[in-house]
């Protein structure tokens, strides 16, 4: 049986309701003009630093919304959520300044620095529950808890509230400048933030482009656009876990499929590069989602030229634990780090002729492996290099073949590379 989706978009009231109701709760983030940007591109870049909020995200703002409106019943019954980041955070903070009890449902795998986060923001109101492998795991848990007390599920974007929450970022942005507004580069995970936001845009602003981002790995707005049906994904990459869903929310598709003037995805080692640029560069912290929109403009160089630009920084819950990660994808998007099973001749000798005579003067190696085969003639080893210059793996391979030292290249190998990575 087809289920009838609810047709749904944010009115103007509704929006400017929730920035009542989010008067003095939500920070009204600075919409600043960035120098660095500006002149890479060409134009001028506006950053809409969501990652100033307490919870250092948007979401406080959907979640306050949200549990501000329920009624004096779902409040006795109490609230639930699920979530692994953000989402977690303004709900607790949410049931806090309300003093409503609530449980959050997070994976087993959740960091404790983002369990702690959750318990410092929701103090006595809040209890976490670690429950599962991942996200899925989670939401059934509390969807079970829903049903079996009567509580009330927060829903991370699938929601009215949310998303009239989510939209008065669009109303700041707004206030803020007076020259009109060309684009706006919007992060999109399930579609709460681009539902609301392009919505305002629509109302007030309708000349202003609002080009939705996602990571290349979870593609599921841009699939479902193309689709013309919202379209649950089988498999994603979760790096990005700000926004990484494998289906958006049934509203917020409707809305984003009529508003957005352009969906598209940014390369998960393009998102590391930006969040180190914006560290080493400007001392700004952004977590993966935070950076997709930054990310995202190479890719419209042309056309934002000379133009005015808003980018959502969403959110800058960067767990340092994950750095490393963060400059290994970095490189290897960058063409800089390459790995590879190299066949090294079983006399003395053969190391440091590799050293010596197939390594250029800048190379480096950064992970060796290295075990003998029966084979009595060659030893294989896993080896990664880091290189100064992209232009310079052609070279290198040549060599290694030259000499009889090239067994594989496993960069474009998944299945392989999945375990050095």
């Amino acid at each position: 049986m087809q289920t009838t989706i609810k047709t749904y978009t944010p009115t103007l009231a509704a929006v400017k309701s929730a920035a009542k109701t989010l008067k003095g709760i939500a920070s009204v983030t600075p919409l600043s003009y960035n120098e660095h940007y500006s002149k890479q591109w060409n134009c001028n870049v506006f950053l809409k630093r969501e990652d100033l909020q307490q919870v250092r995200s948007y979401k406080i703002r959907g979640s306050y919304n949200k549990i501000s409106s329920l009624t004096a019943t779902q409040i006795e019954n109490e609230i639930v959520c699920a979530s692994a980041g953000n989402h977690a955070q303004g709900v607790a903070l949410s049931c806090k300044l309300l003093k409503i009890k609530g449980t959050i449902f997070m994976p087993m795998p959740t960091s404790s620095q983002k369990i702690e986060q959750v318990k410092m923001f929701g103090e006595e109101y809040v209890e976490v529950v670690l429950v599962g492998d991942t996200f899925d795991d989670a939401y059934h848990a509390a969807m079970l808890e829903c049903e079996r007390l009567n509580k009330t599920f927060i829903h991370p974007f699938n929601d009215e509230k949310v998303i009239e929450g989510q939209a008065t970022i669009g109303l700041e942005i707004l206030k803020q400048t007076e020259n009109p507004i060309d684009y706006v580069f919007v992060p999109v995970g399930g579609g709460g933030l681009s539902a609301g936001l392009s919505s305002v845009f629509k109302m007030l602003s309708p000349t202003t482009k609002i080009i939705g981002v996602e990571p290349k790995g979870a593609p599921s707005m841009s699939t479902s656009i193309q689709n013309d049906r919202n379209t649950t994904l089988k498999n994603i990459e979760n790096f990005v876990d700000g926004a990484a869903v494998k289906r958006v929310g049934d509203l917020n598709f409707a809305i984003c499929k009529e508003n957005l003037y352009d969906m598209i995805t940014v390369d998960e080692g393009n998102v590391c590069q930006t969040i180190l640029d914006l560290y080493n560069k400007q001392a700004i912290v952004v977590e993966p989602a935070g950076a997709l929109s930054l990310a995202a403009l190479s890719q419209y160089a042309e056309k934002i030229k000379g133009k005015n630009v808003v980018c959502v920084v969403s959110g800058g819950n960067n767990d340092i634990t994950r750095t490393a990660e963060i400059k290994e994808r970095a490189l290897l998007y960058a063409n800089l780090k390459h790995y590879f099973i190299i066949k090294f001749p079983q006399r003395a000798g053969a190391l440091r002729e590799f050293l010596a005579e197939i390594l250029g003067p800048t190379d480096d190696i950064t992970h060796f492996e290295y075990t003998k085969k029966t084979n009595r003639e060659k030893g294989a080893a896993v080896v990664g290099l880091q290189l100064k210059n992209a232009g310079d793996l052609e070279a290198l391979i040549t060599k290694m073949k030259l000499r009889d030292f090239y067994g594989d290249y496993l960069n474009d190998k998944p299945d392989l590379f999945q375990f050095l990575v």
